[in-house]
């Protein structure tokens, strides 16, 4: 494969960016490697700098689930760009949307736009805090929730820790008040909740961990959650900025019809832009500033062209039957590269998302029951599949994500490819 302007653009923004990139998993690491640059996409495929094309599956980690480029939301983003691109005022684009979602959701009452899914999360942590004056959190291994300081932190050795700083320059004070234990794991909870008896401020969970690998919970253990924070006054954070709108409108939470007390979202309410929200019920919102004494605030909150493109996308996922045949396709794919099946190659689904794993296990719900040794065989993988038009994240770790852009010959096309190349 000829990747010459790929290699030349990635040695001219060495120069730059560290190691090359403005996040680290571009920077091919994870399976060696130049890392693509990336020139246009339109529907399911993407082209890179030298003219290689791919069928995408990364659709840029999950919000793209129209496809690239789609026409709806091109002419809204065109139409709103020619009134300005940002005003730091309020505009009636914020209202459209706002209303879009809250009156399709009956998890949620009032939402606050911020214009990153870490920026969502922090503001909710902030404000399960401020609701309940007390300041420890409670995460688990191998749900990712931005690059905030009190959320890079991973387990430690025990059942229930305080954990390790994942990232330098975290200071170990934020460390202290994030506990950390197992997905799956109902002792661990319960064991924290007699250690920190009313120091709890919130459990922050992905309610569909897919940030590494894609680690289904039972409904069972989400509603354990629910169940243990309403016993002891601590908040339920979903955070849905993968999964929300992505499983299905109503996300996790409806999928499993389970609620929260705060919801975080992210990706696709953006079409393709930066952009991110928390949700919850009026009395808990009302916490915020300017009307509340949680501060949070932002000058392209609310953002006129990520607002028209998130309006011009949902508008189209609301249609009927376009969640249900979006989990058809995924399913076609997913059968077709089961049916290749070779030692240690499973896949896991849910709704349009799907995870590819070098394993025997039926099910993986934790992130210690990942082999990381197995992540080989996705860096042997990863290459062949670029030579033959196939475009996943780089990191074995990372899912794949279908849009309603992909067409039957692109699984066809990708079912083929993977069995030439297993």
């Amino acid at each position: 494969m000829n990747n010459k302007n790929s290699t030349q653009l990635f040695e001219k923004a060495k120069n730059f960016f560290p190691g090359g990139v403005n996040s680290p998993v571009r920077a091919f690491r994870s399976v060696g490697g130049t890392p693509l640059f990336i020139d246009k996409g339109k529907g399911s495929h993407i082209w890179d700098a030298d003219g290689n094309e791919y069928i995408d599956y990364c659709c840029s980690w999950g919000p793209l689930i129209l496809g690239h480029a789609n026409e709806n939301v091109l002419n809204a983003v065109d139409k709103t760009m020619r009134n300005g691109t940002s005003f730091g005022a309020p505009t009636r684009l914020e209202n459209e949307l706002a209303e879009l979602i809250v009156s399709n959701n009956p998890f949620i009452e009032k939402i606050r736009f911020v214009s990153s899914g870490t920026e969502a999360v922090m503001s909710a942590i902030r404000l399960a805090r401020g609701f309940t004056g007390r300041n420890k959190i409670l995460k688990f291994e191998g749900c990712y929730h931005g690059h905030s300081d009190s959320l890079l932190v991973k387990a430690g050795s025990g059942l229930v820790t305080f954990g390790n700083t994942s990232s330098a320059g975290v200071p170990e004070s934020f460390v202290n008040e994030t506990i950390v234990v197992s997905l799956n794991n109902k002792k661990a909870v319960e064991e924290a909740f007699s250690q920190f008896n009313n120091q709890i401020a919130c459990i922050i969970i992905e309610p569909i961990p897919a940030n590494n690998g894609l680690l289904l919970q039972d409904k069972e253990y989400l509603q354990f959650l629910r169940d243990i924070c309403t016993k002891n006054g601590t908040l339920l954070i979903f955070d849905e900025v993968i999964s929300g709108f992505r499983i299905g409108f109503t996300g996790a939470a409806g999928h499993y019809n389970i609620k929260p007390d705060i919801i975080t979202y992210g990706k696709i309410i953006g079409g393709g832009f930066p952009v991110g929200c928390y949700a919850s019920g009026k009395e808990i919102m009302k916490n915020i500033s300017p009307e509340g004494g949680v501060y949070q605030a932002g000058t392209l909150s609310g953002n006129p062209v990520a607002m028209s493109a998130g309006i011009a996308q949902l508008s189209e996922c609301l249609k009927p039957n376009f969640y249900k045949n979006l989990e058809t396709k995924t399913q076609k794919l997913v059968k077709g590269l089961s049916a290749l099946r070779t030692t240690n190659f499973q896949l896991f689904s849910i709704g349009s998302i799907f995870w590819i794993a070098f394993t025997e296990q039926e099910k993986i719900q934790s992130a210690e029951e990942i082999d990381g040794d197995s992540m080989k065989y996705f860096r042997d993988l990863y290459h062949p599949l670029l030579e033959k038009g196939i475009y996943l994240g780089p990191s074995g770790y990372e899912v794949g994500f279908m849009s309603e852009a992909h067409t039957d010959v692109d699984i066809e096309q990708t079912i083929k490819v993977f069995k030439e190349v297993l």
